[in-house]
């Protein structure tokens, strides 16, 4: 019975239509501050979360189950960790509207998009990111996907919040360059902005940094991934996975690859930092990650565990971009504790590396496994206009007219699921954090 009353609580969640929006002529980027742009924020909360009160919590599936105590490593019936929530539906569509946005960058043509782009899972398929001016960035970027369940950001796990995230690459000179001052001037001189962050908000006055980076904040928490064919299988579908992703799964799971104790299902990461002796790319300098201070010198080279959701769509992989596939990467780890560490560097290596040895086969089957964790079924849709009256960043402008073809069938309702009713019905609203067919003309 939970299963079934979850789900429905899940459905209920996501009953109202896509923000409308109205334009009066076109809105050129040269007088984007004086053209209004008739937007009105959402009332509803995206899907799978349920308005209570003006609050907008999130109702899953895996909240029927316990902790991880008693369940074994790697279980599948076990809980996720406390997410993020509480925001209100306004907040959470301001959000969107933001981090679309190339206003909030120094160069007005990136946006938090540009290098957090939906159809590649929430990265943007890079080594290292690019910033505003063409610089290269340190490190590639993260999935965004469940990042409201997280407890530390960034690779090297600097910040212990989404607020504090989200202003480090707002100004950072190497990302988007700009500064807190530029940012506030453009957002309350904009025509549009002021109404509404007035209205996600309920203040009057000018708009202030802390809102810029609770309304990021409240999006960024709203992009749940947990509907995949693992998923499926953990909650009782067990045709979900064929007999290799299965036995993928028991290599991943085993206490051979161990894979699974720092990748813990559900949310397939501990959350900690280690160190596995990653290499860098050919050319690049080492990078200390986390241990950037005496306090934090045994983390040399620490870098936090990343989940594993949506991985398949988030290559290259490691901080650095080092492997090009999930086969690469796995073999990595097959190959034996520390063969990769630079001379010189005396690292103190997590002490779940070691030396697997791994054959070919169940390398490729813990790959085929890790396909299964690929859900975007609630992707949410893009602004196909922005309240500054710029154009979306050009690396999420194809996106917009191939949405249809981005989603993955294996995030689909599986023919003969017995939640496919209430599967179906999660994915047929018409709100703007999902990108079903039958939402793609609304906005």
């Amino acid at each position: 019975m939970k299963i079934w009353l979850s789900f429905a609580v899940l459905c209920s969640a996501a009953t109202t239509a896509a923000p409308r929006l109205a334009v009066t002529g076109f809105v050129s980027a040269d007088i984007a501050a004086t053209v209004p742009v008739q937007i009105e924020l959402s009332s509803a909360c995206p899907p799978s979360f349920e308005l209570v009160g003006t609050q907008c919590k999130l109702v899953n599936l895996y909240q029927q189950y316990d902790s991880l105590h008693d369940k074994g490593v790697g279980g599948t019936k076990t809980a996720l960790p406390a997410a993020r929530d509480g925001f209100s539906p306004q907040q959470i569509d301001l959000g969107r509207f933001l981090f679309f946005d190339p206003l909030l960058s120094a160069n007005k043509q990136q946006a938090c998009a540009s290098c957090h782009q939906p159809d590649k899972g929430f990265t943007d398929g890079k080594a290292v990111s690019t910033g505003a001016f063409g610089q290269q960035g340190k490190r590639s970027a993260p999935t965004l996907w469940n990042v409201g369940f997280l407890q530390k950001l960034f690779w090297d796990g600097r910040s212990p919040s989404l607020e504090l995230q989200a202003a480090g690459p707002l100004f950072a000179p190497d990302e988007m360059a700009n500064t807190p001052e530029k940012l506030l001037h453009d957002l309350n001189a904009n025509a549009v902005y002021p109404r509404l962050f007035a209205e996600a908000f309920a203040t009057k006055g000018p708009i202030e940094l802390p809102q810029v980076v609770t309304a990021l904040a409240a999006f960024q928490s709203s992009l749940i991934s947990l509907n995949s064919r693992y998923d499926h299988y953990a909650h009782g579908f067990h045709q979900a996975l064929n007999e290799t992703e299965i036995k993928g799964m028991n290599v991943f799971r085993s206490f051979v690859a161990r894979c699974a104790e720092c990748h813990t299902p559900p949310l397939f990461t501990n959350q900690q930092i280690a160190v596995i002796g990653t290499p860098e790319p050919e050319g690049k300098p080492f990078d200390v990650g986390a241990g950037t201070t005496d306090e934090t010198a045994k983390l040399r080279g620490g870098f936090k565990v990343p989940t594993l959701r949506n991985v398949a769509l988030t290559a290259p992989y490691m901080h650095s971009g080092r492997f090009a596939t999930l086969e690469e990467t796995a073999e990595f780890y097959s190959k034996g504790r520390g063969h990769a560490v630079p001379k010189g560097e005396k690292l103190l290596l997590h002490w779940h590396i070691w030396e697997p040895k791994l054959s070919a086969e169940e390398n490729q089957q813990i790959a085929a496994f890790l396909q299964t964790l690929t859900d975007q079924s609630l992707t949410p849709l893009l602004p196909q206009r922005l309240p500054s009256g710029l154009p979306l960043p050009v690396e999420v402008q194809p996106a917009v007219a191939a949405t249809a073809q981005q989603q993955t069938t294996a995030s689909q309702p599986l023919r003969g699921h017995p939640l496919q009713p209430l599967l179906s019905a999660t994915l047929q609203r018409g709100h703007p954090h999902q990108t079903t067919q039958s939402a793609k003309a609304q906005n």
